[in-house]
C-alpha cells in the first residue's frame, strides 16, 4: 500500500496545481444541464425538462414556484383533455406550451413540434420562451402579463383569454362585461379608492410582490384573472388568492372590497350614503341603527349571511350553469358565472348577459337561488324577491315622505341632513337607511341581501323621525307594531 498524503504535502501539491492555473481561468462545477434543446428550436420554448417527472425547464432553478404549479390543474392539462373522451386536435393548443397566453405571435412550440415535452400548460405559457434567460441569466427573464384583453374576434385575445374563453368555457368574455374589467384610474379624484379600482393597486394593497409586466406601468388594469387568482398556488379553492368558502368579513375575497362605508361616517362628506355595503348587508352590521329600536348589529340576519350560505357572495354572483337550446335540448353555452351576477338577464337564447331587465322569470336567470338549495325553484325564489322588493319600497317611499318634510334640500348643505356638518342628526341617520335600502337605485340589491334588516331599518327609522321631528309618513302605518311583527319573523 501507498504512504497516506500528510496533510502538509497535500496543501504545497494544491498550492502547485492552483498556480498552474492562468489567471483569466475559472473552475466551474456543474452537476448537471438544466435545460434540454427545445424541440421547436425557431421559437425558443423548452418545455419540460424530465417530461416522466414533470419537471419544467424553469423548475430546475425555480424550485419553490416548480413545487407550487404541480398542484394546480394547468399541470395536467394535457392528460385531462387526452383522457376526457371528447378531445379533438384543436383543443390542444390550450392544453401545451406554445404561444398562446404570452407575448409570441407566430405559431410556436406545440403548434411547430408535437413533443411531449411541451405537454401540458406550463411557465411559459404565461412568461413567454425561456431559452434566452436560461442562456444567460443576468440577461432578464421573461415576465408574464397581467393584462387581459377580449376581443370581437377570439384571434386577438391576449392573456387568459387566449385559452379561457369559448362558449364552453366563456371566462373572458362574461368578465368582459363585468364591472371588474372595468380600468378605474382615481374614483371622484381620490387616489385611496384605487386599492379596490386598480389592479395594480389591489396586488400591492393584498401584499402581493411578483413581478408581472403592467406592475409599475402608470396605465390602469381593471380587475383582471390575476387580481382574485394566483396563477401558481392552490391554497385556496380555484387557485383565489382568498378563500370564498368562509363567513368571516375579514378573510372572504370579495369583501376586501365589497364591504366599505356601512354605517353612517359624520365626518366625511359622503358619509350619509353607502359604499359597497353588501357583506355587512348580508351578515346583519350595516347601517343606523336607531337608539331605542331594540335591534343591534349581527341581530338579523337572513339565510344568504347564515352559515348555511357557506360562500357568502360567492354562491350567487359565482353560479355556473349550462344553457340549452329550448326546441333541441342541443347545448348552447356554459356559463361560469364570471359576469358576476346573482340574477343575471338572459337573451332570448337564455344566456346571460349584463344589461338591464325586468325582475321576472322570462327576463332573468334565477338559477343561482334554486341550485344552491337556498329556494326550491325559480319560481319560488323570484316570488320572494317579488314580495320583498315591495316591502322595502313602500317602506323607503314612507321614510322619504317624512325627509323632505324635516329637510326639503335632502343632501344639499344646510338642514337637518347636511353631511358638511360634523354634527350627526337623527334625519342624517334615516338617510343613510333610505340609501342603504336602494342602493344602485334600486330596491332589490337590499331585498336580497337581507330584506329583514333593510325593512327592520326603515320601519325604525320612521319611528325615529317622528318621534325627533313630529312628522309622520304620508301612508297611515303603526310602524312600531310592524316592527316588533317583523322582529319576530326574523328571530324566528
Amino acid at each position: 500500500m501507498g504512504k497516506r498524503l500528510n496533510g502538509p504535502f497535500t496543501a504545497v501539491l494544491a498550492l502547485i496545481l492552483l498556480q498552474g492555473c492562468s489567471d483569466d481561468e475559472k473552475i466551474v462545477y456543474r452537476d448537471r444541464e438544466v435545460f434540454n434543446p427545445p424541440p421547436d428550436a425557431s421559437s425558443g420554448f423548452l418545455g419540460y425538462f424530465k417530461p416522466e417527472e414533470k419537471l419544467t425547464s424553469c423548475g430546475s432553478c425555480h424550485v419553490g414556484v416548480q413545487a407550487e404549479w404541480e398542484t394546480t390543474k394547468h399541470s395536467d392539462a394535457y392528460a385531462t383533455l387526452a383522457t376526457s373522451g371528447h378531445d379533438q386536435s384543436f383543443c390542444y393548443g390550450c392544453h401545451t406550451v406554445n404561444q398562446r397566453g404570452n407575448a409570441a405571435t407566430a405559431a410556436s412550440g406545440w403548434d411547430v413540434v408535437q413533443d411531449v415535452a411541451y405537454h401540458d400548460v406550463q411557465c411559459e405559457n404565461c412568461h413567454g420562451a425561456g431559452l434566452d434567460h436560461v442562456e444567460n441569466p443576468d440577461a432578464g427573464q421573461p415576465i408574464a402579463s397581467l393584462a387581459v384583453v377580449v376581443n370581437a374576434d377570439p384571434a386577438l385575445n391576449t392573456g387568459c383569454a387566449e385559452c379561457h374563453s369559448g362558449v364552453h368555457h366563456p371566462f373572458a368574455e362574461e368578465w368582459a362585461q363585468s364591472g371588474h374589467a372595468e380600468a378605474v384610474a382615481y374614483p371622484a379624484g381620490r387616489p385611496e379608492c384605487a386599492s379596490c379600482h386598480r389592479g395594480q393597486a389591489i396586488l400591492e394593497a393584498w401584499g402581493v410582490d411578483t413581478n408581472y409586466l403592467e406592475k409599475d406601468d402608470s396605465a390602469h388594469l381593471g380587475i383582471t384573472c390575476g387580481v382574485c387568482h394566483d396563477p401558481h398556488s392552490t391554497k385556496y379553492g380555484h387557485q383565489l388568492r382568498f378563500p370564498v368558502d368562509t363567513n368571516s368579513a375579514e378573510l372572504h375575497l370579495c369583501a376586501r372590497c365589497h364591504n366599505r362605508r356601512t354605517a353612517p361616517d359624520a365626518t366625511s362628506s359622503s358619509g350619509l350614503k353607502p359604499h359597497a355595503p353588501e357583506t355587512d348587508l348580508l351578515l346583519g352590521e350595516a347601517g343606523w341603527f336607531p337608539p331605542g329600536s331594540n335591534i343591534d348589529p349581527g341581530q338579523i340576519i337572513a339565510s344568504h349571511g347564515s352559515e348555511g350560505n357557506a360562500k357568502l357572495c360567492a354562491s350567487c354572483h359565482v353560479n355556473r350553469f349550462t344553457v340549452a337550446d329550448a326546441a333541441t335540448g342541443d347545448f348552447t353555452f356554459q356559463s361560469t358565472g364570471h359576469l358576476f351576477k346573482a340574477v343575471p338577464c338572459v337573451d332570448a337564447g337564455g344566456i346571460p348577459t349584463n344589461g338591464d331587465c325586468n325582475y321576472t322569470t322570462t327576463d332573468r336567470s334565477f338559477l343561482a337561488c334554486a341550485t344552491t338549495g337556498c329556494h326550491l325553484s325559480v319560481d319560488a325564489a323570484s316570488s320572494a324577491l317579488t314580495l320583498a322588493s315591495l316591502r322595502i319600497q313602500n317602506d323607503a317611499d314612507d321614510l322619504m315622505s317624512q325627509l323632505v318634510v324635516v329637510d326639503p334640500n335632502l343632501a344639499t348643505a344646510g338642514g337637518e341632513i347636511d353631511g358638511s356638518n360634523p354634527t350627526f342628526t337623527t334625519a342624517e341617520g334615516a338617510f343613510f337607511n333610505y340609501n342603504l335600502a336602494t342602493f344602485g337605485g334600486k330596491v332589490q340589491g337590499s331585498a336580497t341581501h337581507n330584506p329583514f334588516l333593510t325593512e327592520a331599518l326603515l320601519l325604525a327609522s320612521i319611528v325615529a323621525v317622528e318621534d325627533q321631528y313630529g312628522v309622520p309618513p304620508a301612508r297611515p302605518m303603526n310602524a312600531p307594531r310592524e316592527l316588533r311583527q317583523l322582529l319576530d319573523r326574523a328571530r324566528r
